[in-house]
């Protein structure tokens, strides 16, 4: 059957909130089966660790304060998890193994392993009682039971045989970070031990995946605390993972990947924080692309090791429970060692081993194969010129090492992340909608890319039509993508279209909506949950009811995400920017008002008393001035949406229909069927005809007219069919032309006015590769 195993961090089981998060993450997560293994909640291991040193100093006083606060945390957690006979269980088990511990003290026999066990064993214990008293089939165990050692070497077979207690129709949850010797007595698997027992138990139970929830969303390019623009990453290579880990990183260990050597178990580490936001996999060699990290190396030795024996660097990690990074350099072997494990170091291999550096800082940067060297120089360059001196510096073709005698900081680390990080990010583009538009942008695409890729490298990956879809992760040939899309297209399902993105490796994914399809923009709340960024020339999303709206955009600020869709209104007129800049300025609109449609535009600067109104209609269907069926356009709709993306824009919260709609056509038009609209387009001709002569008692011609106003907090919006003085902006438009007129605090008698064309696929993609632009400027910051 498929397993999986689920591993929580100190941190996600930190209170009693904290339980109950992690619990809906079982259940949400997890299958009846699967194993959860579960460090000590919060600071208890830190809290033992002082209970075992105040025991060595033998600080009574100490001690009784410490049992005391172990009490309070424990017996805080049962009272606010547990009630009835499972609070009365836990408490009584909890004193009797209090009173055992305060027992061996006083007798002088109390063990450090088996002390430290307690701290999972509570987790372990107190997380499967509170399942059970949900009506949640679950059991705990001890791990002390599952795994053995014998001198140190896990006994492989006899530990699947007793993980074959595990139960296929329970939640199992079991203790991290201990073991058993084969004299029963404890062991513990030391630094990080519990996301070691978690691999172990994978391993053992042939598991599909293990997933490792942590306080933080993944695994990122560096500190994110440091860098603000850390990237995390959605995969890593098991090569480069491994070399972080003996590198220091905070995340990653390289004894939890170990027992995932040479199997396909899938190690994904996951935020118990954040549990809907992507996750980082780590995966074998060649199913992801190599990347680039910063890793700090605070407070190192550096020593120098002469006869250094094969596995001795492993069999020192095991004895100071640390991961140890070797290198060579000049035929001389180095080995650098967390300085406060310096001296237990140098103790280990007295008289082969000489102290180079002392308690120094600086940064491992690791890299694709080949870059190490020149990435050394480039690094060695930008710390010189930010005040840096270096101690010592080590390159190899996959990473390098430089250290300097100060921790680097904040700016320094940022300036580094920027002009060697940064640098290597890709863009991996997805393409919806091959119509008129699409067509015309791919043929753009294949000279904007040369621009494009001087800010960021940009990889076309993807084109959907209708229920077609290509797909290659390495890249579309754009100057061939239509030779490969009639011999590589296929039929595709929504799931398949979110699980290629989903797999896609690369740093940075867009989705750009260039169809009309209501029904794709409602998966832009699912390409955001794969990280993807959109621009869209849709209307759909910009105009969906508010509360679909609003939580679309909070998912995108939560994930760092942009949403560009300037072509949505004005096709590529700067209206949207236009609007920002103002209120990025500090101006404050009052009225925007305009023609937003090229198709009404053309028809109401055409019309005269002599030419049928339905005759024009029918000359712009047949040129293709309009929708396959005009009544799209003539009913106003699309100028109504136009409307209130903008409105959104300015940071109104309208619904469509809180946007007033008139028809350009009698209500009885728009309610039959094509055929009846042919049948009786005099009324179409009456209806015009008469607004038309009404106007022109006015001295006024008819433009299909949008308006927001906004005065003293009241906010009116309409948009109809209006009569504008002949020498208006709007009366004066050249047909088909749109045109937007902004009064604001700062315009307000000679107002600020776009116009141009608001229509055309060579336009309307034009502006979809602004959006396009502008989201690689921002993202190669």
């Amino acid at each position: 059957m498929t397993r999986s195993v689920h591993k929580f961090g100190g941190s996600s089981l930190s209170s009693a909130k904290r339980y109950h998060a992690v619990t809906n993450i079982i259940l949400q997560q997890a299958a009846l089966g699967d194993v959860v293994v579960v460090s000590a909640a919060g600071k208890t291991t830190d809290t033992l660790v002082k209970l075992w040193q105040s025991y060595r100093q033998a600080d009574q006083q100490a001690i009784s304060d410490v049992l005391a606060l172990l009490s309070a945390n424990q017996f805080e957690l049962i009272a606010d998890l547990l009630t009835d006979s499972y609070k009365d269980s836990a408490l009584e088990l909890l004193d009797a193994e209090l009173i055992s511990i305060g027992e061996k003290i006083a007798s002088q026999h109390l063990q450090e392993a088996h002390l430290l066990a307690h701290g999972e064993l509570w987790s372990a214990r107190l997380l499967g009682l509170y399942l059970q008293q949900l009506n949640v089939a679950a059991q705990s165990f001890d791990a002390r039971e599952l795994l053995t050692l014998a001198q140190g070497v896990l006994q492989h077979e006899k530990n699947v045989i007793a993980c074959g207690q595990f139960s296929a129709t329970k939640y199992n949850v079991v203790t991290g970070f201990i073991a058993s010797d084969e004299q029963g007595q404890t062991i513990t698997l030391g630094r990080n031990g519990s996301d070691y027992s978690a691999t172990l138990f994978a391993r053992y139970i042939c598991a599909e995946s293990v997933s490792i929830w942590t306080d933080t969303q993944g695994v990122f390019s560096t500190d994110p605390r440091k860098v603000k623009q850390a990237i995390r990453y959605g995969k890593i290579c098991r090569g480069q993972a491994n070399l972080l880990a003996r590198l220091g990183n905070p995340v990653l260990h390289a004894k939890t990947l170990t027992p995932l050597k040479d199997t396909d178990i899938k190690l994904v580490v996951r935020s118990s924080f954040d549990s809907s936001s992507a996750a980082t996999e780590i995966v074998k060699e060649g199913f992801a692309k190599q990347k680039r990290f910063i890793t700090n190396l605070d407070h190192y030795d550096l020593l120098k090791v002469a006869d250094l024996h094969e596995g001795e660097v492993g069999e020192l990690s095991r004895i100071v429970q640390h991961a140890l990074h070797h290198f060579v350099e000049k035929d001389e072997v180095y080995l650098l060692v967390p300085a406060a494990l310096g001296h237990q170091v140098l103790t280990l291999l007295a008289g082969r081993c000489n102290l180079v550096e002392s308690n120094v800082s600086g940064i491992a940067l690791v890299c694709q194969h080949g870059d190490g060297h020149q990435l050394a120089q480039s690094a060695k360059v930008i710390l010189a010129e930010n005040n840096v001196n270096l101690r010592f510096i080590y390159s190899h073709e996959d990473y390098c090492i430089l250290l300097c005698e100060q921790q680097l900081d904040t700016d320094r680390l940022t300036i580094l992340h920027d002009k060697l990080v940064s640098v290597s990010q890709e863009l991996a583009v997805v393409v919806a909608g091959l119509g008129n538009v699409g067509t015309v942008f791919l043929e753009q695409l294949k000279e904007q890319l040369s621009r494009l890729n001087q800010l960021l490298p940009v990889k076309l990956v993807g084109l959907i039509r209708s229920e077609q879809m290509l797909f290659n992760p390495t890249g579309i040939d754009v100057q061939n993508w239509q030779a490969a899309w009639q011999t590589h297209a296929v039929s595709y399902h929504e799931a398949e279209l979110l699980s290629h993105l989903a797999e896609l490796d690369y740093e940075h994914k867009l989705v750009i909506d260039i169809t009309a399809s209501e029904q794709f923009s409602q998966l832009y709340p699912q390409f955001v949950a794969h990280n993807c960024h959109l621009i869209c020339a849709n209307k759909y999303a910009g105009t969906a009811p508010l509360a679909w709206y609003e939580q679309l955009q909070q998912s995108l600020k939560q994930r760092n995400l942009q949403w560009r869709y300037n072509t949505s209104v004005g096709a590529g007129l700067p209206i949207n920017f236009a609007l920002n800049d103002l209120q990025n300025s500090g101006d404050k609109v009052q009225r925007l008002s305009g023609v937003f449609s090229g198709t009404l535009s053309w028809l109401c600067s055409q019309y005269t008393a002599e030419v049928p109104f339905s005759e024009l209609v029918m000359q712009a269907k047949a040129m293709g001035y309009s929708e396959p069926d005009p009544r799209e356009d003539l009913s106003g709709r699309d100028v109504q949406r136009k409307l209130l993306i903008l409105a959104r824009e300015l940071g109104l919260n309208l619904e469509l229909d809180d946007i007033v709609l008139s028809p350009l056509m009698p209500e009885a038009l728009s309610n039959g069927d094509w055929e009846f609209f042919v049948d009786n387009l005099a009324l179409l001709d009456t209806y015009v005809s008469e607004l038309a002569a009404k106007a022109a008692l006015e001295d006024k011609v008819l433009r299909y007219v949008a308006e927001l106003v906004l005065s003293d907090d009241k906010v009116t919006a309409q948009v109809g069919l209006q009569g504008v003085a002949k020498q208006d902006s709007l009366a004066t438009l050249k047909p088909g032309d749109n045109i937007f007129v902004i009064n604001s605090r700062w315009y307000q008698d000679n107002p600020l006015v776009i116009q141009g064309p608001g229509a055309g696929k060579e336009v309307t993609a034009a502006g979809v590769h602004s959006d396009l632009y502008w989201l690689c400027v921002s993202l190669a910051k």
